[in-house]
């Protein structure tokens, strides 16, 4: 059965090579790397089997960093602990384990352990001592420490180049305050601590596009949509919605517009919140709040009053034309180019 939330993007990160790390117990044999490999076709993904031993897997990674030049490095869980540390390259850590030590003894993770994926040198199973759990402690320690003792300019361009993505179910690792504390771009995706297709789809994905666009110095056509657009009287999304916005990602820069409140400052809380919840990461950062929309420049704008000063086209949300969301859908298919 066709998986829905499979989609093949040929054109990001084309040519590129992406590097996976990945979590405690796992292998280079993760389904993790196969869907990053059915995601990006033209892409050059390799992973490694990590060692157990902290010390000796950074120094690995490292060395396989400084061999394959990757562009991008996806580090999951203990993974996305390690990608911290391999400064230098774009990278995303997803859930990162920066407490690995206390979740390993906290979740009881010590004794014999089985491999959750086939290892290259054949091995099944592992064993997890306190010696080791130690080792772990001592290492977390290590994360962000190079990166507060650089410069500002060099701390600015290496905290521009992470990602740091938490799933908002996760029950195991807790680390968004942690991680935010050293680097401004932190982002919550609607998921647990194993990444799942959806999740990587709708929380990885966008962020791999904005990671690519920059490298690329790629610019795209802005669409901005209108606080008007996106609620119905339920405070629930209108219907299409969150379909017609992750169409519009893949191809333009989505903004949504809200009032800018003069007093009430808790409302900027709220249409946080409800944005989080129901566009999730890729709305993060693409928040306008605004009282005079008529200063924007761009290219589109979804509103159900639109400005008649707005240099782009507008489309009346609500109207005949464009009474709902699977009109505003069709339009915009309709300037794809053919393929």
């Amino acid at each position: 059965m066709e998986n829905p939330y499979i989609k093949q993007f040929p054109e990001l990160m084309n040519g590129k090579t992406i590097m996976y790390c990945h979590g405690f117990g796992s292998a280079a044999s993760s389904g993790t790397v196969k869907l990053i490999r059915q995601t990006f076709p033209n892409s050059r993904v390799v992973a490694f089997d990590i060692p157990v031993h902290p010390a000796e897997a950074i120094a690995f990674l490292k060395e396989k960093v400084a061999q394959e030049k990757p562009h991008l490095i996806i580090g999951t869980s203990m993974g996305g602990m390690y990608a911290e540390m391999l400064y230098g390259v774009d990278r995303i850590c997803v859930n990162p384990a920066f407490e690995m030590g206390q979740t390993m003894k906290e979740h009881g993770m010590t004794g014999k352990q089985v491999w959750q994926n086939p290892r290259q040198d054949g091995e099944t199973e592992f064993m997890v001592t306190k010696a080791l759990v130690k080792e772990y402690h001592e290492m977390t320690e290590q994360n962000f420490v190079l990166l507060e003792a650089m410069s500002a300019e060099e701390r600015a361009e290496e905290q521009r180049r992470v990602w740091g993505l938490f799933g908002d179910a996760d029950p195991v690792v807790h680390t968004f305050d942690l991680y935010h504390s050293h680097y401004p771009q932190a982002a919550h995706f609607h998921g647990e601590h194993r990444m799942d297709d959806r999740s990587f789809m709708n929380g990885v994905v966008p962020v791999i596009r904005w990671i690519d666009d920059r490298q690329e110095r790629r610019e795209r056509q802005i669409v901005y949509i209108d606080a008007s657009t996106l609620r119905d009287s339920y405070d629930k999304p209108k219907s299409s919605l969150v379909k017609a916005f992750q169409m519009l990602i893949e191809t333009y820069q989505v903004y949504i517009v809200m009032p800018a409140p003069t007093n009430d400052h808790a409302a900027l809380d709220a249409d946080a919140q409800w944005i989080e919840r129901y566009l999730s990461t890729p709305a993060h950062d693409h928040v306008v709040y605004t009282n005079r929309k008529d200063l924007l420049y761009g290219d589109y704008f979804i509103d159900a009053a639109p400005d008649d000063n707005f240099m782009g086209t507008a489309l009346e949300y609500g109207s005949d034309e464009f009474k709902t969301w699977e009109e505003v859908m069709v339009f915009f298919e309709r300037l794809r180019p053919v393929s």
